[in-house]
């Protein structure tokens, strides 16, 4: 008997692990880490462990960590969405799905007091036949607040490598002219040479520079 409960746990679990394997319509995407002091921040938190041919029961908790200080409760989604008693109460918005794939929450009128660690734990318990094995994540969100919204690092270096090409590009096409206009140079200077040399020759002895035809 504990050889069968032993196998159909391991069934269970290969059944999860299907099941986030399976589901090619979630993507796992990162949250972004800055943001503007007054706009609206978005924390991603995406777990692709559900199918809806799986039932599921899921537990969604946000905390908040300011620097060198203690996680405090901020969100919980526990079969309802609801706001906990922190400074945060009145800003916080759910922007999960429907099938608790995508568990975010968004931060509106965000301040540079916001900076800190956001994390985003799920708990979600499956309803297999017989069995409800758990599945947990963690994930963080290690967020820092901007007063003004500064150039992309990711940007900066495009515009730098543009730049770049272009002064290469610029510098290939003077190469090229410079050669070409030397190549023309040489050819007309050896065509006139040939000219001069052409015309300084007598003219009996340019009659004589004609092919003798043999009869």
């Amino acid at each position: 008997m504990a050889a069968l409960t032993k196998v159909a746990y391991a069934s269970s679990l290969l059944a999860v692990l299907w099941v986030g394997v399976c589901s090619a319509v979630c993507v796992e995407v990162p949250s972004e880490k800055q943001a503007v002091q007054g706009s609206r921040m978005k924390l991603m938190c995406i777990s692709c462990m559900k199918r809806e041919e799986v039932s599921a029961n899921t537990v969604v908790k946000w905390f908040y960590k300011a620097e060198g200080g203690q996680d405090i409760p901020i969100y919980e989604y526990r079969n309802e969405k609801r706001e906990l008693d922190s400074r945060f109460r009145g800003r916080l918005q759910w922007n999960g799905s429907a099938d608790m794939q995508d568990v975010s929450i968004s931060v509106l009128n965000i301040s540079l007091n916001d900076s800190g660690i956001y994390t985003c734990n799920i708990t979600r318990e499956f309803n297999f036949e017989g069995h409800r094995p758990l599945y947990t994540r963690t994930t963080l969100i290690h967020l820092t607040v901007l007063e003004d919204a500064g150039e992309d690092v990711t940007s900066i270096v495009s515009q730098v490598m543009m730049y770049i090409l272009l002064i290469f590009l610029t510098l290939w096409l003077l190469v090229e002219m410079v050669y070409c206009y030397r190549k023309v140079s040489k050819a007309e200077e050896a065509a006139q040479e040939n000219a001069t040399d052409y015309l300084a020759i007598p003219s009996e002895n340019k009659e004589n520079c004609a092919v003798p035809v043999e009869e």
